[in-house]
């Protein structure tokens, strides 16, 4: 009789090992067929200019908008320059911008570098006066020109 519930618990427990293995086996393959665009990844003005990405990739760029760069087209069409201090990326953009969408404000865009231009489909502007995404952050401070909202620029 003792060994019969030895018997079960070890086939219990080579069952649980096998679907174990079977999920994660069923997790990576689903992971292997998603469309390249699930995967976005964050670049600053001055790795894009750097190292422009090829047009297909679709990223998020972020920094400040540049005084003085912000100009409305035709329709909802916007333009404006997006910087981290080092550089610069124009951005085109076709829609309706945040509320809190400004000029010396921090952004996060997505989208395309095309033809050394960055071509967005959404627009993430900040929610309040102190918020900034921690990636655009990080790459103010590496340009050295990140202003904290109660404090002064960090420098490199």
């Amino acid at each position: 009789m003792n060994g019969g519930l030895k018997s079960l618990k070890k086939r219990r427990r080579i069952q649980v090992i096998w679907l174990t293995s079977v999920s994660m086996v069923l997790v990576l393959i689903m992971l292997w067929f998603l469309p390249d665009d699930s995967f976005q990844f964050f670049r600053s003005p001055s790795e894009v200019t750097q190292a422009p990405p090829p047009p297909n990739e679709r990223f998020r760029i972020g920094g400040l908008v540049e005084n003085g760069s912000l100009q409305r087209g035709q329709g909802e069409q916007i333009s404006f320059a997006v910087t981290d201090g080092g550089a610069s990326v124009q951005v085109v953009y076709t829609g309706i911008l945040p509320d809190l969408f400004e000029e010396g404000q921090g952004m996060v865009a997505q989208g395309n570098y095309i033809n050394g231009r960055f071509e967005a489909i959404e627009i993430l502007a900040k929610h309040d006066e102190t918020y900034m995404p921690t990636e655009v952050v990080d790459a103010l401070k590496e340009q050295g020109v990140y202003q904290a909202p109660d404090g002064p620029t960090a420098t490199n």
